[in-house]
């Protein structure tokens, strides 16, 4: 066997985030062993998505069509719009099935040492959106970091001006956590974020 194949496929896949060498030597292996069917269905999965994968002309989420089903669905609550980083945390998003209402990607977040700023960010058709819509309420659901934090803060200066109410989600200790082993960060947003019983 030309081992030059198997060396093409791990730096290949040492190029997807999180893979490491040698993961991505046990990943070659693994398909090595795979069927031919199996292994072109992968092939043509990664080929279709580049092919046909778009960006929502309203929410920026990854779609084949021009709008995502999310905001074609008539049955989703078009009074509030959660926004997030990455089409990735919408989806996490909805896998809880807690929350019905419509969503906005921001496709990343500020960071103006890395040169992120607002203009890089889907900030001004989110601004868009709510002045045209009959929003009630936006939920920034930024990640909990530095980046997120900004994100987050300049939101709230950008649309409390539209006249919605502007709500950031909750942190606090993971169910079935405990206490003694939360950071001091995490402990405090949860003191901050209590809520009546």
């Amino acid at each position: 066997m030309n081992n030059g194949i198997v060396e093409n496929l791990i730096n290949e896949l040492s190029k997807l985030p999180g893979i490491g060498r040698r993961t991505a030597q046990r990943l070659s292996f693994f398909i090595m062993g795979m069927s031919k069917d199996d292994a072109h269905a992968i092939a043509h999965a990664i080929i279709e998505i580049k092919e046909k994968a778009r960006f929502c002309e309203q929410c920026f989420n990854i779609t084949e069509e021009e709008i995502c089903f999310i905001c074609r669905n008539p049955l989703r609550d078009k009074s509030k719009i959660c926004v997030v980083e990455e089409p990735s945390n919408l989806i996490v998003i909805e896998r809880t099935k807690a929350y019905k209402g419509l969503y906005h990607v921001l496709l990343g977040a500020l960071s103006p040492i890395d040169g992120v700023t607002p203009e890089k960010l889907k900030i001004t058709e989110l601004v868009s959106r709510i002045k045209n819509g009959n929003f009630t309420e936006v939920i920034i659901a930024t990640n909990p970091n530095t980046k997120g934090e900004t994100t987050s803060q300049y939101l709230s200066q950008v649309l409390k001006p539209q006249g919605v109410k502007v709500t950031r989600i909750a942190y606090g200790l993971p169910i079935g956590g405990d206490i003694e082993f939360a950071d001091e960060v995490t402990l405090s947003k949860a003191i901050e974020g209590r809520k009546e019983l």
